[in-house]
Order: structure tokens, then C-alpha cells, then sequence
């Protein structure tokens, strides 16, 4: 083991994790973080092992990460703990479910919802998810300078991702709060007690309104992935899912589907504005268009790690690893490893094998909405060019930075300026 010394969680190496990524991918591939009790692993085909063998690296990380949003909650004075441990109390317990489970038990809940996922529902919901683009499109018509991220980045995704869930339009405002909490708790960046509290709040009051709908897509039934859970059984134990369980996947798709899509909406936005000549490459191309999306999705991941238990005494690239140890798998330092990717650090229009990025992972726990991921951003690029030209960044506004976030890469805002093409 060397003395590589890297806080990789302090605040200044979240907003730019890269030059420590590259140190410890040649100095220290599985790093061991003594503050956080985690073994780090930053090389791309170390990861590539580390997923394939799930009989050593285990899924079940759910403590982890339950222990992990804990420690956010030591600010609070005792009247804030009570009042958040009387939110908690009244929530319903979700178990695990796709996530942070291995097989079988992984496929018997992902078994249930793939059926959305596949080449002709992918085809199918095309005209639908280019009509929630062009109404967007046409909203910033008519406007030079702009919030990317409020005026495109972000209602696209949740837009999309309410439709295919079936959140009715009337629920729709309280929804996209809801949900943009959610992605704010994964993100484990520290908030004052009272955001803390907000969030709480606004899951409890999320999870009240999807029981709900639940119980009416049981009564009537619709085409919508909470129809598909509401009614769906699991074969071998002759039942329905329960509340909980139904709510541990859907809230895995609530994340999913739209904050990590804005993310790369957000940061291939940024990557047009510094290098302005690719929007001129990309424009009408849509090969280039595709590894544009998959170069983005590549040099700013924007799920940046995920954990794995050791479930048993082993090794991993010569690094001795023991039983119940704790990983965490760096997609966002595999992406840019210069061993996998030649000059890993630009956006390449015309990489070959760009689809090799891990993103959306890799193995059993592959991103199961990658093709809906794909399509809204390839369309939503292409539908973005074709309309408008010159996209800059307001320097007005100075350099927007990620925010601070140990799971999700993500930009809270990009002001940019623009023209229109027609």
C-alpha cells in the first residue's frame, strides 16, 4: 500500500473529483479511506472485475447508505431529531427491492417492470417523449439567454418520467418538489437541519400520495409503470407486492429517471458552450449525436460511485480485501482512466466504442432505463441544434461548479446565452 494522502470527500474534491481520481488510479486503484472505513476503486478494469464477481461483492449495500444519511442528521437540536424521528416513524418501511439486492432476488422485482423497457416499448414512446421536447423547445423561443437547467434540463426529464409513472397532471406541482427532495437526500451533501426536515416531510406526504394511486390503478387499472406494480404478483410466493415494495421501486425510478438525465442534459449544455465547435459537428448528424451523449455521459457520470460488501475474504488487482469490508466502486474515475480511453479527458465526437462507458453500470445492476436515458437526450441534443445556434455561457454569471454530492454529479444551474436558427 503506498502513502497516497487524498481527502476524495472534502468539498473541493466533490466539485472536481478528477486530478485525485488520476492520482489514485495510478498511485493507489483500491484506496483505502481510513475516515470513511471504505476501500476506493478508480480503475476502469478493476470495476469491470469488481461487478462481475457478485458472489465476492455483494449489492447489499443498504445499510451503508442508510448509516451514511444518519450522520446528517447529528446538527439537529433534540427538538429537531424528534420531530424528524416522529416523520420517519410514520413512514412506511421500504425494503430493499432492485438496487441493493443480488440475484435472484434482484431479477424477481426488475423481472416485474422490464417489460417497459424493451426495444418496441423504447420505439413506442418516441412520439410521446419528442412531444414533451418540442413543447420545451418552443418555450425558450423567443429568448436569448437563459437557466438551462430550469428552462430545459430539468422540466424535460421530470416531465417524462411523470408520464410513465402515471402521476396524474393534478399532482404534478407537489410531484416535481418531491421528487427534486429525493434526489437532494441521495445526494448526502450537507443541508441545515431544516432542509433536512423538508425533505423528510415531503417524503412522507410522496409516499402518502403514491399508496394512493396505487390503491387506484388497483381499482382501475391504466398503462403506467404503477398499474404494472399495483397489479403485478410475484409468482412464487402467490401475491402482490406490498406498499412498501412497490414504493422502493418506484422511488428508484423517481431518481433515476429524471435526476440523472438533467444531470447529463446539464453537463453536455456545458460541454457545447466550451467548445462551441461541436455544436456545429453534431448538428443534423445523428451518429455524432448519439456519441456526443455517450461521451457526455462518460466524462461527467452522473452517478459517480456506488458501494459493495465483501462477502468473503479475497483480492481484488492484488488488493487484499476481507469479509465485510465495504467498497466503492468510482464509475466517474473509470470513465476518464487513459488505459480504457485515449485522452479520456475530451469530449470526442468521433470516439470509436464510446458506448463503453459505465454510467449507467455494467452486469446484473446495468441501468435497467438506459434506452429511455438515451433516447430523451439523443432527441432532446438533436431537437436542441436544430432549433438554435451559438450556445454560450453568461459570463455574466461566472462558472456554474457541480454541487457537492457524494453519490449524484450535478449542476444546479447553467445560465447561457443563445440564438434562434429559424
Amino acid at each position: 500500500m503506498s502513502e497516497t494522502s487524498i481527502q476524495l470527500f472534502s468539498p473541493e474534491n466533490l466539485i472536481d473529483p478528477y486530478p485525485a481520481y488520476k492520482q489514485l488510479r495510478d498511485e493507489d486503484p483500491v484506496y483505502f479511506m481510513a475516515e470513511m472505513n471504505l476501500h476506493v476503486v478508480t480503475r476502469y478494469d478493476l470495476l469491470r472485475e469488481a461487478i462481475k464477481r457478485t458472489d465476492d461483492f455483494s449489492s447489499k449495500y443498504d445499510q451503508f447508505m442508510g448509516t451514511a444519511q444518519e450522520l446528517m442528521f447529528q446538527s439537529m437540536s433534540e427538538e429537531q431529531l424528534a420531530q424528524a424521528v416522529a416523520i420517519n416513524e410514520a413512514m412506511v418501511i421500504t425494503p430493499p427491492t432492485m438496487l441493493t439486492l443480488d440475484e435472484p432476488e434482484h431479477t424477481k422485482y426488475r423481472s416485474l417492470v422490464s417489460k417497459l423497457f424493451t426495444a418496441s416499448q423504447v420505439r413506442k414512446s418516441e412520439d410521446d417523449v419528442r412531444n414533451v421536447i418540442t413543447k420545451n423547445i418552443e418555450a425558450m423561443k423567443g429568448n436569448t439567454s437563459a437557466d438551462f437547467m430550469e428552462i430545459f434540463a430539468f422540466p424535460v426529464p421530470i416531465e417524462i418520467i411523470s408520464d410513465r409513472l402515471g402521476i396524474p397532471q393534478e399532482d404534478r406541482e407537489f410531484f416535481y418538489q418531491a421528487a427534486t427532495a429525493a434526489a437532494g437526500a441521495l445526494k448526502m451533501a450537507p443541508a441545515p437541519p431544516e432542509e433536512l426536515i423538508r425533505r423528510l416531510q415531503l417524503g412522507l406526504d410522496l409516499q402518502k400520495m403514491l399508496i394512493r394511486l396505487v390503491e387506484a390503478r388497483r381499482a382501475e387499472p391504466k398503462e403506467d409503470m404503477i398499474t404494472i406494480l399495483s397489479n403485478s404478483k410475484l409468482e412464487e410466493e402467490d401475491r402482490q407486492l406490498t406498499h412498501g415494495e412497490i414504493l422502493s421501486v418506484l422511488n428508484q425510478f423517481l431518481v433515476a429517471g429524471h435526476e440523472t438525465t438533467t444531470s447529463t442534459f446539464g453537463w453536455g449544455m456545458m460541454a457545447l458552450c466550451d467548445k462551441p465547435e461541436i455544436q456545429d459537428e453534431i448538428r443534423g448528424d445523428e451518429k455524432r449525436i448519439k456519441t456526443f451523449v455517450e461521451e457526455v455521459l462518460r466524462i461527467e457520470a452522473p452517478v459517480q460511485g456506488l458501494p459493495r460488501l465483501v462477502t468473503r475474504d479475497t483480492e481484488l488487482g492484488g488488493y487484499a480485501l476481507k469479509k465485510g469490508d465495504m467498497m466503492m466502486l468510482r464509475y466517474g474515475a473509470a470513465n476518464r482512466d487513459e488505459r480504457q480511453f485515449k485522452n479520456p479527458d475530451e469530449v470526442d465526437v468521433n470516439r470509436e466504442k464510446a458506448g463503453m462507458q459505465m454510467a449507467f453500470g455494467s452486469g446484473v445492476h446495468f441501468c435497467i432505463g438506459a434506452p429511455l436515458a438515451r433516447q430523451e437526450l439523443n432527441i432532446g441534443f438533436m431537437q436542441l441544434m436544430e432549433h438554435f445556434k451559438n450556445f454560450r455561457m453568461d459570463e455574466s454569471k461566472g462558472r456554474p461548479v457541480a454541487d457537492p454530492s457524494f453519490i449524484l454529479r450535478s449542476l444546479p444551474s447553467l445560465p447561457v446565452t443563445f440564438e434562434s436558427r429559424s
